[in-house]
């Protein structure tokens, strides 16, 4: 166990807040990297060490009722949803979750030291109690408050969707260092601040709202201008991204994904919604409007026309089509690409703006990233970035890891992708076949105990344009991987594919891909979708140590 200061920048003064960071691979207490935090200590080894007081941390609270209290001046060490990491002096916030309620820890947080706790519903106790209506909530506002709201003191970016996020993400964090910012970013992949790159976990979607808070205050603490965050359905859902002050909101696309979660497509819209619902009611910063950056080509189910009915003090409308016509065009501008061309060494367009036209040269590859590229832009027009910049950042983003990675790309491509989605796997299998000069050989699965639906629609996208299709695991999780393939198996034969013909079953994930690849020609383009770049892969409740990269240099060598 270490002890390590984080510091809290607050207005005209600054503060240390001594916190417990326990170290584990889902993510270090409040977010903190252990360099970070000592890095810190020995910068503001000067500032005055305090902690906070409870009613001031509760001014935050959009509502709360407080119990059994006297004095609310108490002073707080530490703040927690996790009674594991109780120390003496902390606030303990009791989450319901999926499978457990907080509130049952109650008894065992105080046991550990906690001071004060926060929750929906409150046991007997000889500590304050405050009641709330929503502990989620209540966390997210708590951690904002604990951090002296970081958000407000940075430029925020959210960027949502189903498929294209971590890609936009980079992009848009590219072309604002280029155009002289600095830039923090929270993504699926990792967070990073300043130089330093810090790994989020393991199947990680947004990190909690202590997590978010905490890398916001340590932005600011590094000098950051800007924060961009990838924004989850889930994360919208469970209120971790509450109490961060966006500026920019930007879609990619809603499509078929997490309805294991969300239950309905327009559960999971207005779960996206939520982070274009932010924007109004955020904290106003000086020069800087609320930009709306939507997708004009994403309308086939309206999301469009949904998401463009929410109040913004600008609108920046993007599409692949350069004749679309938009009506009613008050507070929008309209940015298009034209005369797309796509190889395998990239993409070269040009984009209409307000502004004029410039033409744009990505070594990404997929026409997809078009309109990933696309809504980067319309980030930069937001915070009105010159042209040269955001060129010269889009040109300058060779791509993200797992996302359409080119692993080889003589005598055949293999190429590995995080492609978990029927929309993922349908654009990526395009791109696959428009590379390639023979085949094109497909390995994917679908996890355990996530979208049921998505499994047979999968195996028809494959069955219609992989020529050869090799399943296997990805995450079953406690779910039969033989019955997970059996509902895949059922979109191959709506296609019309064949066992032992078209397609073949391998569990192993290892011998599937050595598979594909041995069976591999020259000119064939060889794609692993479905792992990216995550690092385990669950079996039951165990998480094992998993890279699709090293299981193709591994099959790569032995082809050698």
């Amino acid at each position: 166990m270490t002890i390590a200061a984080l510091l809290l920048p607050r207005p005209r003064t600054f503060s240390i807040a001594l916190i417990d960071l326990h170290i584990n691979r889902r993510h270090l207490l409040g977010a903190c990297h252990v360099a970070v935090a000592e890095k810190l200590t020995q910068e503001w080894r000067w500032c005055t060490i305090s902690a906070m007081k409870l009613e001031t941390l509760l001014r935050a609270l959009p509502a709360y009722q407080v119990h059994n209290a006297n004095d609310l001046a108490l002073d707080l060490a530490h703040i927690t949803a996790d009674s594991r990491e109780v120390i003496p002096g902390s606030l303990f916030v009791a989450v319901p979750g999926i499978n457990m309620d907080g509130a049952q820890f109650i008894p065992q947080a105080i046991a550990r030291g906690a001071v004060a706790v926060v929750a929906e519903t409150l046991p007997q106790s000889t500590v304050p109690l405050i009641a709330v209506p929503n502990a989620r909530v209540a966390l997210a506002h708590l951690a904002a408050a604990w951090h002296a709201f970081p958000s407000r003191q940075l430029r925020v970016i959210g960027v949502t969707g189903t498929d294209g996020k971590t890609t936009t993400c980079r992009l848009a964090a590219s072309i604002l260092q280029v155009a002289g910012h600095r830039v923090g970013a929270i993504t699926t992949v990792g967070a990073t601040i300043g130089d330093q790159e810090i790994d989020t976990g393991l199947h990680t979607t947004t990190p909690d709202a202590l997590a978010v808070q905490s890398y916001l205050a340590q932005m600011v603490a590094a000098g950051m201008a800007y924060a961009i965050i990838e924004a989850t359905s889930e994360g919208l859902a469970q209120h971790r991204l509450d109490a961060v002050e966006f500026d920019i909101a930007a879609v990619t696309n809603i499509t078929h994904e997490h309805l294991y979660f969300h239950k309905t497509w327009e559960n999971y819209r207005d779960a996206k919604a939520m982070l274009f619902r932010a924007l109004a009611p955020a904290h106003r910063k000086p020069r800087t409007a609320k930009v709306a950056v939507l997708n004009a080509d994403d309308n086939a189910r309206g999301a469009f026309d949904f998401l463009r009915a929410i109040p913004a003090d600008q609108r920046i409308v993007y599409s692949t089509n350069s004749e679309f016509k938009i009506q009613n065009s008050e507070n929008l501008e309209f940015i298009a690409a034209q005369q797309i061309e796509h190889s395998p060494r990239g993409l070269r367009f040009g984009v209409v703006t307000p502004f004029g036209e410039m033409a744009i040269t990505s070594p990404l590859i997929g026409r997809f990233n078009v309109s990933n590229i696309l809504a980067a832009i319309g980030i930069g027009l937001a915070r009105r970035v010159p042209f040269d910049a955001m060129r010269a950042g889009i040109a300058r983003v060779p791509g993200v890891l797992g996302r359409m990675q080119v692993m080889q790309s003589e005598p055949f491509a293999v190429i590995v992708d995080f492609a978990h989605t029927p929309n993922a796997l349908a654009n990526a299998l395009a791109t696959a076949r428009e590379i390639s000069r023979g085949r094109v050989i497909v390995v994917f699965g679908c996890a355990g105990l996530r979208d049921v639906q998505k499994r047979a629609m999968m195996g028809e996208i494959a069955g219609k344009l992989a020529d050869q299709i090799v399943l296997t695991a990805e995450d079953p999780r406690t779910e039969s991987l033989a019955a997970i393939n059996a509902q895949i198996v059922e979109g191959l034969a709506q296609a019309g594919r064949r066992a032992r013909e078209d397609y073949f079953i391998v569990e192993d994930r290892a011998a599937a891909i050595a598979r594909a690849i041995q069976n591999a020609h020259a000119g064939d383009v060889v794609l692993i979708a479905g792992k990216g770049h995550e690092r385990s892969m669950c079996f039951g409740a165990t998480e094992e140590p998993w890279s699709d990269q090293d299981a193709v240099r591994a099959a790569l060598a032995q082809t050698k």
